[in-house]
């Protein structure tokens, strides 16, 4: 199989996947006259993302969610990543922070969302706390796992030849690093969304999570879908770019793999 035929394969088999659930879903709603309230049809669904695009009401929901999860997942993984990296080179920071940490950790992110929005106020700044807090944790356990697991030997023999310590940490550990650091980054986008909705949840005039909620209090179920979907089409697609990113960064892992199958061919 080229290349090119795997990644329209990729493409091909989820389209028709989806096809089939919405048919069924069209369907069983026709068949069984289920109310727009409890769920609407797809193509309910569809004429409402329409409407509110064309009208322009769904553009500003759309973009203050990206504002609250793109800042606060940039956030949460600079400081996710610096803090990885420092602990797993430093003992003595470990000894310090490492307790403290897994006590944050422990704590459910969503019961700290009420805190957040009291002491940041209920403006764009406690969403992207809210949302920094829950996507620190996947990447940080995973930058430090991933360097503390840096092959032995591999550095044993680079300090055998007066290697520095920042020459160990970029060309050794980093790189191999580098596969668990993106697996962080793509879970961490996934809840960086979870974070921002949240917020929104709570408290707010603005985003998708606030448009799900209101349409909810006032039974509109084609609203809410067209929410949720559209924090579905976000969510799918921040994935996919961290997946392409990774593509990028770690290229070793795919150059394996197409040595791998031309071998067993």
């Amino acid at each position: 199989m080229t290349h090119g035929t795997a990644r329209a394969s990729a493409w091909l088999y989820p389209s028709i996947s989806i096809a089939i659930v919405l048919l069924l879903w069209q369907a069983g709603v026709a068949v069984f006259d289920v109310p727009d309230y409890v769920l609407p049809s797809p193509l309910q669904v569809a004429r409402t993302l329409v409407a509110g695009f064309r009208d322009g009401s769904l553009w500003p929901h759309i973009f203050a969610t990206l504002l609250e999860t793109l800042t606060g997942y940039a956030i949460g993984s600079v400081f996710a990543l610096a803090s990885g990296a420092l602990l797993a080179e430093s003992i003595t920071f470990e000894r310090f922070v490492m307790p403290l940490l897994s006590g944050l950790q422990a704590m459910p992110k969503v019961a700290l969302a009420p805190l957040i929005l009291v002491w940041c106020g209920y403006g764009l700044t406690s969403k992207v706390v809210v949302v920094a807090l829950v996507c620190f944790f996947p990447l940080f356990i995973n930058t430090v796992n991933g360097l503390k697991r840096a092959d032995a030997d591999l550095l044993d023999t680079c300090r055998a030849f007066s290697a520095s310590r920042a020459f160990l940490f970029f060309h050794v550990k980093l790189p191999s690093a580098a596969p668990e650091i993106c697996s962080g980054l793509q879970i961490g986008i996934s809840l960086a969304l979870i974070g921002a909705v949240v917020a929104e949840f709570i408290s707010s005039q603005r985003g998708l999570g606030f448009m799900v909620t209101a349409a909810t209090v006032s039974m509109n179920g084609p609203s809410m879908f067209s929410g949720v979907v559209l924090l579905a089409v976000l969510g799918v697609g921040g994935t996919r770019i961290v997946q392409m990113l990774r593509e990028r960064l770690v290229f070793w892992e795919h150059l394996q793999t197409r040595t791998v199958a031309g071998d067993s061919e």
